[in-house]
């Protein structure tokens, strides 16, 4: 596992941004694991910048998303549909076709999921996978509990996720209780692992993920199995790092 702490989210966001365009660059039909949220959001940025400067190319890459609210349309503000359309796909060349976010509306969500994870698997799995982290460890939608869920899975979210979320929504009341998320099995079979955080909020997750006990209580700890993790955060974020002796990179 690879650290670097970065002096602030603008620097964090830019040297995530450089790994994702190192990744496509290296193979230009790479397939790509996307996360949603404010984490990626500056990351997002720059990639659409370097394209706009003809520096960068999407359009032979393949994405899958990490999750979405179940019961919100893909129109709606507040989808993760919606935020990679606004935030990247709108932006960039990537084919519309090859972008895939869970449907929030799906009526069979059993089937759905079981034909989510058979599509990542005919992909031989993604080539590199982003992911956030909640302030309760949560990956993806994968919240703290008894175990880890391999599949890709309807899962009830954690009060402290929906507190985390309501900011984004008119009111506490209007936040989805359930989301559609990647289970553990595929969010481990990504060959890369790129795992982004900042704000102070943050730090106690980081620090459970990186040196932690490997449990599901801490989702985001399962990431110290896999053996090509890049974890980027800024200082806030990495302060409990550096005060447990974490050797970082740079």
């Amino acid at each position: 596992m690879r650290i670097y702490i970065e002096k602030d989210y603008d620097a964090m966001s830019r040297r995530a941004a450089t790994v994702i365009a190192g990744e496509i660059l290296h193979n230009p039909a790479c397939v790509l694991g996307l996360a949603t949220g404010s984490t990626p959001e500056g990351a997002y940025k720059y990639l659409v910048d370097w394209h706009k400067q003809g520096l960068l190319s999407f359009k032979d890459v393949l994405s899958v998303n990490l999750d979405e609210y179940v019961g919100l349309a893909p129109s709606h503000d507040q989808s993760y549909r919606y935020f990679m359309q606004s935030n990247l796909f709108d932006h960039v060349d990537i084919v519309p076709e090859n972008t895939r976010v869970p449907d929030g509306l799906t009526k069979a969500p059993a089937a759905f999921c079981a034909d989510y994870d058979a599509y990542i698997r005919s992909l031989g799995y993604v080539d590199m996978q982003l992911l956030g982290i909640g302030r309760n460890g949560h990956i993806g939608f994968n919240e703290p509990g008894d175990c880890f869920v391999k599949e890709t899975h309807v899962v009830d979210l954690a009060e402290s996720t929906i507190d985390a979320n309501a900011r984004f929504f008119a009111s506490r009341d209007d936040v989805p209780k359930q989301a559609i998320s990647m289970g553990m099995g595929a969010i481990m079979g990504a060959k890369k692992i790129l795992l982004a955080a900042s704000g102070e909020e943050k730090a106690d997750a980081i620090l459970g993920a990186v040196t932690g006990t490997i449990s599901p209580r801490c989702p985001g700890s399962i990431l110290q199995l896999h053996p090509n993790v890049v974890v980027i955060v800024d200082e806030a974020a990495g302060s409990k790092l550096r005060a447990a002796g974490v050797s970082v990179c740079g």
